[in-house]
Formats: C-alpha cells, sequence, structure tokens
C-alpha cells in the first residue's frame, strides 16, 4: 500500500501513513477508560463474548499464544489460566499507554508467570515463521491499517495446524436491530463519552469504525486470500461482533 494512498479513519479519507498516528491518539486517550469504553459500546455484554472467545478458542495447557492489541490485557487473563504454567501468552499493542495500563493490571491480578509484553505492530510481527500454537485479536483489527498485511503475518507466524482468532464487531443480520443499533452507536455512544469519558470524538470514530470494518463475508475471504484454511464464522449477539477463525495447514 503506497503511502500516497488514502484510507479510513471512521468516516473520514486519511493518508495511510497518518492512519496510525491517529488511532494511536484515540487509544492513548481511551486507554485509562478502555473498560468503560467497552461497556458503553456492547451494554457490558463485551465481558460475556470475551469469555465465549476464550472458551472456544481451543488453547490448551502448553499452548504459545500470541494475543495481539491485547490492550489491557482482558483475552490474556482469559487465556493463561487454559495455557497453564507450562504455556506462554504473549500480550502485543502497539499502543504504550494500553500495554501499560494492561500489564498493570494482570500483575495485581497476580497473573505474572508465563505471561510476556511486547510492543509491536501488527503488519510486521518480531516473531520468527511458526512460533505460535493461536494468534488472538479481539477488537482490534479494524484499527489496523493494512489488514490484509496483518492476517499474513498472523499466518507466518503460526505453527502448523495452529489457529487465528479473530473477535470484532461485524454487520447486524437482523434488519429490526439495525436502526437501533445504528441510533446508540451515532446519536448515544458519542454523548455518553463525552459526559463519562470527556472524550466525545474517540468514541465517535469507535463507531464509524465499526462501520468501515469487513463485514462478516469479506473478513472470511481475506483471511483465506492470506492462506487460512478452514475458516469459520460464528456470530454472536445478532451479528454485532463474530468469531472468525481459520488455521494454518
Amino acid at each position: 500500500m503506497s503511502e500516497s494512498q488514502t484510507t479510513h479513519f471512521g468516516y473520514r479519507e486519511v493518508p495511510v501513513a497518518e492512519k496510525q498516528k491517529l488511532v494511536g491518539r484515540v487509544f492513548t486517550s481511551v486507554a485509562s477508560k478502555y473498560d468503560l469504553m467497552n461497556d458503553l459500546m456492547s451494554f457490558g455484554v463485551h465481558r460475556l463474548w470475551k469469555r465465549h472467545f476464550a472458551a472456544v478458542s481451543g488453547v490448551r495447557a502448553g499452548d504459545r499464544v500470541l494475543d495481539l492489541a491485547g490492550g489491557t490485557g482482558d483475552i490474556a487473563a482469559l487465556l493463561k489460566p487454559r495455557v497453564g504454567a507450562q504455556g506462554e501468552v504473549v500480550v502485543g499493542d502497539i499502543n504504550a499507554a494500553m500495554l501499560g495500563v494492561g500489564r498493570d493490571r494482570l500483575t495485581d491480578r497476580g497473573l505474572v508467570e508465563g505471561l510476556r509484553y511486547a510492543q509491536l505492530n501488527a503488519e510486521a510481527l518480531p516473531f520468527p515463521d511458526g512460533t505460535f500454537d493461536a494468534v488472538t485479536i479481539a477488537f482490534g483489527l479494524r484499527n489496523v491499517t493494512d489488514k490484509d498485511r496483518a492476517l499474513g503475518e498472523m499466518h507466518r507466524v503460526l505453527k502448523t495446524g495452529g489457529r487465528a482468532l479473530i473477535l470484532e464487531f461485524s454487520q447486524v443480520r437482523q434488519d429490526w436491530l439495525k436502526p437501533l443499533y445504528d441510533f446508540h452507536s451515532f446519536q448515544v455512544l458519542p454523548r455518553l463519552g463525552r459526559l463519562f469519558a470527556h472524550d466525545e470524538d474517540s468514541y465517535r470514530y469507535l463507531a464509524e469504525s465499526i462501520r468501515k470494518h469487513p463485514d462478516q463475508a469479506a473478513l472470511k475471504a481475506m483471511m483465506e486470500r492470506a492462506g487460512f484454511a478452514h475458516v469459520e464464522v460464528r456470530n454472536l449477539s445478532a451479528g454485532i461482533v463474530a468469531i472468525h477463525r481459520g488455521y494454518r495447514v
């Protein structure tokens, strides 16, 4: 992707080279209120989605897992008991503020052994080929500038037989729900962001970024182009979010 090209930042078109910086500002702004952000966006249901995501991940004792956009450690906290004492979870995030919040939270909970932290870009992972049994990313892929490159990197660092799991907001499947969801996203959420986090613009971007993210079928096709096999899609909450799973064979 040429740096002279543009890409979307919410509903705005911006130079490709600028998007990473703009997204970084959003997540630096919301890092300390990350749980509040997700509660406002999902009515608190994100906690159930994440538990389900971990439960169906297939992660087992001894596995080595890379959790991209690991943010404040929610997914790592759910996966660490699954990999056990012999396994490892590497929490990766491009944003230092988010990574710091996550490390502090997990340490406060006594989760220290078998966890590593890496500030990294999902489009250029600093790991050798075939390093991980699983790569997870929850509510992070839509903020990546070059999603195709990131998916290719996820495929590259997986062992043969390893799997990538993506939990992301997607396209609502029920027509009756769409206007209610849009009203919440574009009318209610930014106002709640202004009221509780003093940051209306970041919350508006997050709502817009959901609408610009590839829908279930498009993301499935992108994963297949990146080399993943046996790609499966599971809708949750009428497609408000979806889990995509693909394997390196």
